[in-house]
């Protein structure tokens, strides 16, 4: 194990589908997708990340549209 890492051991569970690990609190990964690959003989688990809102943002086509102007008088003096 390499220095800073964190460990844990686990119980595998045999499922009719397969295998199953369930996460202790602190392993819980975030998102709703994982990708799991194998190196050697070690599993490596590892969050998906979700696209950036500035990502999403950038795909989006430009709005054509006029936009009414909008009142926005300067705010009334504060009372003390």
């Amino acid at each position: 194990m390499e220095m800073g890492e964190r460990a844990a051991r686990i119980r595998l569970i045999k499922t009719d589908a397969g295998q199953r690990i369930d996460l202790p609190p602190g392993f819980i990964l975030g998102g709703e997708e994982a990708m799991l690959r194998q190196d050697g003989s070690r599993l490596i688990l590892e969050p998906v990340a979700g696209p950036s809102l500035l990502s999403v943002l950038d795909r989006l086509d430009d709005l054509d549209e006029a936009w009414p102007d909008i009142a926005d008088p300067a705010p009334e003096p504060e009372r003390t």
